[in-house]
């Protein structure tokens, strides 16, 4: 299979003056990436830095969120059009988008001809939870590409096995995971989440960040983190998973080629073999110890 050239951003949260601005800054950093890339990843919520410009001004946590619900559709146009004009498969970030009286945080996945896909985020946060009001939408999903499935776990979701497990379980050998972190503790959280991911399914994980400092916009007033890939821990790959890695708080793109040949030949052959071994029967509860 045609290994896939993958491209994480991580994106600068600024200050764009309308739809058509934040689309113009779409546009600039995709075109730095289509020489180099067939798949890019933007971060999570990466689109909220629209928030004030929608609402016409400086608001609070509540008037951005209502903004970029109401604005939803034009995001989702703005990124299938710059899918199809940059001829890339585009993890659009996430955005929040009503739904049967709901709120949910959802990834569009497009593909180059402008068709589009949907993973729901299905762990909230506190601040997504109990400030803005954000529900849990559908489990972990699959998605059939020229490279084979992927599996897509935003942020915090990676930081649950069973949501990257039950991809890979359906046959996903890369997992992409849009990330927006506010602390260097978040970051961490992620980081070293998706690194374990990689290890016990000896799987890919790609993480792309926000990065940046927003003091004018609510939800996105500070963002820390950098792009990686991490892979297993075993022979073929670096001693320590990580295959590529960005700067800390940089804006920039990351670029790593990736094979799902080798993926395979771990899962086959590895030092370890994590990925067979994952207990399939329900783990015994318990009991407390005797002393004598």
């Amino acid at each position: 299979m045609t290994p896939l050239r993958l491209g994480l951003l991580q994106y600068p949260v600024e200050r764009p003056a309308s739809l058509a601005d934040w689309a113009a800054k779409l546009h600039h950093w995709l075109a730095q990436a289509t020489p180099h890339a067939d798949m890019v990843v933007l971060p999570e919520y990466a689109c909220v830095e629209l928030a004030p410009a929608l609402a016409g001004g400086p608001t609070d946590e509540a008037g951005e969120l209502a903004a970029m619900v109401a604005a939803a559709e034009q995001v989702l146009a703005t990124l299938r059009a710059a899918a199809r004009q940059h001829g890339l498969w585009l993890l659009g970030g996430s955005l929040p988008m009503a739904s049967q009286g709901r709120i949910l945080n959802r990834a569009p996945f497009v593909a180059p001809d402008g068709t589009l896909a949907f993973q729901d985020k299905q762990q909230m946060t506190r601040f997504e939870s109990e400030r803005w009001g954000i529900s849990g939408g559908a489990g972990p999903q699959v998605f059939d590409t020229p490279w084979g499935r992927l599996g897509i776990s935003i942020c915090y979701d990676v930081e649950f096995p069973k949501h990257v497990r039950a991809q890979v379980e359906a046959g996903a050998w890369l997992i992409l995971t849009p990330a927006c972190t506010d602390s260097a503790q978040g970051f961490n959280r992620v980081r070293f989440s998706a690194q374990a991911r990689a290890l016990e399914n000896q799987c890919f994980v790609a993480v792309a960040p926000t990065v940046g400092l927003a003091p004018w916009c609510a939800a996105l007033d500070e963002n820390h983190g950098l792009a990686a890939v991490y892979g297993p821990v075993d022979r073929g790959f670096p001693e320590d998973g990580i295959l590529a890695a960005g700067s800390m708080d940089a804006a920039q793109w990351l670029f790593c080629t990736l094979e799902q040949s080798r993926i395979e030949a771990v899962r086959r052959d590895g030092a370890v073999l994590h990925h067979r071994d994952w207990p399939r029967a329900p783990v015994a509860q318990p009991q407390p110890a005797s002393f004598a």
